[in-house]
């Protein structure tokens, strides 16, 4: 597959999630991310017999951890920084059964109170490096 070599994506969860929670993050940060990055996703491409396949991601796609106040900082730093995507994803969204709550609770709390257990960065490979370039991946 080819991209952007100047932009990386990468998605963060926090290591407090169990296994179950934090694919679920990981996945709904990367739904969003798919929705609103522009580009990110390639066009449909036929195999061999001519079915044609939805296209996928251009770059690769990093699913990594770290404590989930790192998470906050990395989404309090992503969101000073011009030119990078990002979208965090909270403990409130991840409890919400529904979007008509979710909208109802992120109504009534402060940005301050977001326990972020998640966040999808897509922007300039140095950026996205110099935020999440340590952390492990996701086992």
């Amino acid at each position: 597959m080819t991209g952007q070599p100047e932009f990386k994506c990468a998605i963060a969860v926090s290591d407090e999630l169990p296994t179950g929670l934090a694919v679920n993050a990981a996945s709904v940060l990367s739904l969003t991310m798919g929705h609103r990055v522009e580009g990110l996703v390639g066009v449909d491409v036929k195999d061999a017999d001519g079915v044609t396949h939805p296209g996928v991601i251009y770059t690769p796609l990093p699913i990594l951890v770290a404590p989930r106040e790192h998470i906050d900082t990395i989404v309090q730093t992503a969101a000073a920084q011009d030119g990078m995507f990002f979208v965090g994803f909270s403990s409130l969204a991840q409890g919400c059964k529904t979007y008509e709550e979710y909208i109802d609770k992120m109504a009534a709390t402060p940005t301050a109170d977001l326990a972020s257990v998640g966040v999808g960065l897509y922007g300039p490979r140095k950026q996205v490096n110099k935020l999440v370039g340590s952390l492990p991946l996701l086992r």
